[in-house]
């Protein structure tokens, strides 16, 4: 695809999520089809006439095996924040059909304990799990989102601490 082609293109509709523990750290896991460090909190697609807010919740559940209750909705982003997968990814994911990705990002805390974590899903995303400090978090992700996650830290820095 040329570049004017991928700058034509839509974002996709995603939801991500920011999920802290008692100790003010954020769940993050390493994408399983990924050999390389590749860092990211659980995200995902809002399905057609899907409210957001439940999007995320299902994401939650869907990739981290964590229940609706076992967390509190905190805060959500203001607006959707969009970010540009590198050019050469667009042609391999969604069938070439978007540029990135627009996200409404949730600041969830987590109530439970680490026995309700189960990434071993029904369609793993990832293939390991930890809490990282928000700066542990950004030196872990694809450069490409990292200004997503700076964005969202910033965000919602004030709830977190």
């Amino acid at each position: 695809m040329t570049p004017e082609q991928i700058n034509a293109l839509p974002y996709r509709p995603c939801v991500g999520i920011m999920i802290c523990n008692r100790e003010g750290r954020i769940f993050a896991g390493q994408r399983i089809d990924s050999a390389l460090d590749a860092w990211q909190m659980p995200q995902g697609g809002v399905e057609a006439n899907e409210d957001p807010r439940d999007a995320a919740l299902r994401e939650l559940e869907e990739e981290t095996g964590i229940p609706a209750n076992a967390v509190e909705v905190l805060a959500e982003t203001a607006d959707w924040i969009p970010y540009e997968l590198p050019h050469y990814l667009v042609p391999k994911l969604w069938k070439g059909r978007y540029r990135g990705q627009k996200q409404r990002w949730f600041l969830m805390r987590f109530l439970g304990d680490d026995t309700l974590i189960n990434i071993q899903t029904a369609e793993p995303e990832f293939n390991r799990w930890c809490w990282l400090a928000p700066e542990e978090l950004l030196s872990r992700i694809v450069p490409f989102k990292r200004d997503t996650y700076e964005r969202v830290i910033r965000e919602f820095h004030a709830q977190v601490t």
